[in-house]
């Protein structure tokens, strides 16, 4: 009796201790969090963002530099959206929090036809209010909930729909240049934070907008590499730890590397007579829009 009712606890702390660990080294590595930042945990709801922020706080308590943290999520007006649940869960942890009250629902249903995929147009006016809301407020750094996963899944997505080598990286300066984004589970695999997120019993809220609507891009790519990590255990976490082990000269960007300058006598030949126009067979997909985070 005493050892089943131990094991619960005891997978509770090795999931801890594993989240905590891989946290710690991804903002290790990528120098995410500095002395004195102030960082902006966005908070939607999900089991991710409920994961990320707290394993940020078990962090903070034992970190080697002071920074704080202020949970912030974006009420978007969803129908039935239970603001009042993630208000009382945030007030219960004692946490720093704020809740931004802005009604995107309404746009996002308004411009995106009936069936069409509405992620896209909901990410970019989300980004947007919370950007100028972490300028506004001081706010040094803005941390997001994406894992391991989610950056496996933006690499295939740019790559099938994109024609483009990209994903999500780790940290990044946002296009305005006034904001550090930053995903601390980075290093963390889907599996565990759903495990742990079930553990802890956070109250998870579901998205209705675009949650139904399961032939998105996204989610074809989830279940292909689902399929792989069965059939293939182990594969995700290769495929990630690919895009951190990358040799240009190996692949086939001239942007990158100057394969023109590799050889004995090098000396610039213009071989399209035709005016440099790219072969229509090699030439980028047209009316293809990239896929990002």
């Amino acid at each position: 009796m005493t050892r089943t009712n131990a094991t619960p606890s005891l997978t509770m702390r090795k999931l801890e201790k594993r989240l905590r660990r891989n946290t710690g080294r991804a903002i290790q590595d990528y120098n995410m969090i500095e002395q004195g930042d102030h960082v902006m945990v966005c908070v939607s709801g999900g089991k991710d963002s409920f994961t990320l922020l707290d394993v940020l706080v078990r962090l903070q308590r034992k970190a080697p530099i002071d920074f704080s943290l202020t949970a912030v999520n974006l009420d978007q007006n969803q129908p039935g959206f239970p603001t009042a649940d993630l208000e009382r869960y945030l007030c219960g942890t004692g946490i720093d929090f704020r809740i931004i009250d802005q009604d995107t629902y309404s746009v996002v249903k308004r411009v995106i036809p009936a069936g069409k995929t509405m992620c896209g147009l909901c990410s970019r006016l989300r980004r947007g209010i919370l950007y100028s809301f972490a300028r506004k407020a001081g706010m040094t750094k803005i941390a997001l909930g994406h894992h391991r996963d989610d950056i496996v899944e933006t690499l295939f997505l740019n790559m099938f729909y994109g024609g483009r080598l990209k994903s999500m990286p780790p940290k990044l300066l946002s296009d305005d240049g006034d904001n550090v984004v930053i995903r601390p589970l980075a290093y963390c695999s889907e599996k565990d934070i759903a495990r742990y997120a079930s553990l802890q019993g956070f109250p998870i809220i579901p998205c209705h907008l675009c949650g139904s609507q399961d032939d998105l891009q996204r989610q074809a790519v989830k279940r292909m590499l689902a399929e792989w990590e069965q059939q293939y255990p182990g594969r995700i976490a290769n495929i990630f730890r690919s895009i951190t082990s990358i040799a240009p000269s190996q692949l086939a960007d001239p942007a990158l590397f100057d394969f023109s300058a590799l050889g004995a006598n090098y000396s610039p030949v213009a071989w399209l007579p035709e005016g440099g126009a790219m072969p229509e067979s090699l030439a980028e997909p047209i009316d293809h829009k990239s896929i990002s985070a």
